[in-house]
């Protein structure tokens, strides 16, 4: 099973971010531009055929409150996209403590329309992942056996506040919620490479997750490790649309040359397990 665990369709409308700075340099600009209608919405049809044309059988997809930086992409813009193919996709909740008062209230609103994990992304909304005040959502998922995704490393999109990327700042919410599971976006991308996985080898339910990194590059940013014991840790998963295409990053993984079982479980085995995916 193939899961892309980490996608960003946007609302063009509420997108805060001009259109090639949201796309970035690697993406295909004709095949984004193509799955979306005259009022600026993805048509949930093509983008369901082009994952199906990827070989993706699960993608996460992930709303965002985030005004600073890319602006509004609220929970239910995902909604007819999980309705076309409910099999295929999923959706990741999202919180913001700067709009969600209480956050836990909105935890609960998003998780109730069928959200299985948890997003913060503490370096577009400008908060520290171990801010007390987010911790009636980490208390609200650790019950629930959700996990959360928190963003790791800088981010280069205007207003974005890289210092609270740090990976290391999750060890506080990791000491207060033993029993949370813990994902790492983007794998402390950046210059935390090392702190990422050295949490991750430390602690059964700290995971790493690779989107947005070049895979053939993979093999340098984790060079303090052993490639099969760290990989051992990675959710796939492409920050789309900010890649050439899901197909040709699942071939660049392949290449590295991992154990089969270890490749299994990085390109679904598990993202299907953190994520209780079917």
């Amino acid at each position: 099973m193939i899961v892309d665990a980490h996608v960003h369709p946007a609302r063009l409308a509420t997108l805060k971010l001009p259109w090639d700075t949201w796309l970035g340099s690697a993406a295909d600009r004709d095949v984004v531009a193509g799955l979306y209608g005259p009022d600026g919405v993805v048509v949930p049809e093509r983008f369901d055929a082009l994952f199906e044309a990827e070989g993706v059988d699960r993608a996460l997809l992930f709303c965002e409150y985030s005004p600073r930086v890319t602006g509004i992409q609220a929970i239910e813009d995902m909604l007819p996209i999980v309705a076309a193919n409910p099999e295929r996709f999923r959706i990741v909740a999202n919180v913001n403590p700067h709009l969600h008062y209480p956050v836990d209230a909105e935890v609960r609103r998003q998780l109730d329309l069928g959200a299985v994990a948890l997003k913060v992304h503490p370096v577009h909304g400008n908060f520290a992942p171990n801010d007390r005040e987010l911790y009636p959502a980490y208390a609200e998922c650790q019950a629930r056996g959700i996990p959360v995704i928190t963003h790791t490393g800088p981010s280069s999109f205007p207003g974005a506040s890289g210092r609270r990327g740090d990976p290391v700042l999750m060890d506080d919410v990791l000491r207060d919620f033993p029993d949370l599971t813990v994902v790492l976006a983007h794998g402390g991308r950046g210059w935390s490479y090392e702190t990422a996985g050295f949490m991750a080898l430390a602690r059964p339910n700290l995971w790493l997750d690779i989107a947005g990194l070049p895979p053939k590059r993979l093999p340098r940013y984790f060079e303090r490790f052993d490639l099969e014991r760290i990989a051992s840790k990675w959710i796939f998963g492409t920050d789309w649309p900010g890649v050439p295409g899901v197909a040709a990053n699942v071939k660049a993984i392949g290449d590295l040359g991992l154990p089969s079982e270890v490749l299994d479980a990085v390109l679904g085995g598990n993202a299907a397990k953190v994520y209780r995916l079917s």
